[in-house]
């Protein structure tokens, strides 16, 4: 059993409307209801990528409190158009995991959204390893899934591509604890992701 397996990726936005319908114009097809996180003071939609893999919007909740924290994914100091800024991996043990990786990963939070309930690794900063591109880690508690319970609209992931000037040494820290291939990690000056999806009306993109 792999210790980190990637369990969704993230679309950050300044407004969810917003990354909701650049979201849906990209993919060719509509999100999924998400929820409220009240820990955070975020909001999010969904989209199914197979029984267990997810594509996440997120934002800043306007109508909630700020939280006494900074939030998650830097999304305090996020601006601009949608973008991907954010890839999460699911870890059946987090202290297990934590030990494995260097310091700066987070601290556990133990979060509720309905139903769910999980675990995740937060930076007392909001801010992840590498300037913010390092993967988030999550736990969940119980069988419940937020992906099984999406509709299937045929979309999968087909690569993830992470850009970062230090690629390389991202890649001999993660990568053994990962299935092959989760992850392209590919040397280059400006950080970003790039997500390719296969749906039913070919190759879409995103970045």
């Amino acid at each position: 059993m792999n210790l980190l397996e990637l369990d969704h990726i993230a679309l950050a936005c300044e407004r969810l409307e917003t990354g909701t319908a650049f979201a849906e114009e990209t993919l060719g097809a509509p999100l999924a209801p998400g929820g409220q996180h009240a820990a955070m003071g975020t909001h999010n939609r969904l989209l199914s990528l197979g029984p267990e893999l997810y594509f996440e919007v997120i934002a800043i909740d306007p109508d909630a409190p700020a939280p006494d924290r900074p939030r998650w994914f830097a999304l305090d100091h996020f601006s601009g158009p949608p973008r991907l800024t954010n890839w999460i991996l699911k870890t059946p043990d987090m202290a297990a995991a934590l030990a494995q990786l260097p310091d700066g990963f987070g601290e556990v939070m133990h979060i509720a959204r309905g139903d769910l309930r999980w675990q995740m690794a937060v930076p007392a900063t909001g801010v992840l390893p590498w300037g913010g591109w390092a993967p988030a880690l999550i736990q969940w508690e119980g069988d419940t899934h937020p992906a099984a319970r999406l509709p299937d609209q045929g979309i999968r992931l087909k690569s993830l591509t992470l850009r970062h000037p230090q690629a390389v040494e991202m890649a001999e820290l993660l990568a053994p604890l990962m299935p092959r291939d989760t992850a392209l990690f590919e040397p280059a000056p400006t950080p970003g992701l790039r997500a390719l999806f296969e749906t039913p009306d070919g190759e879409r993109t995103l970045e």
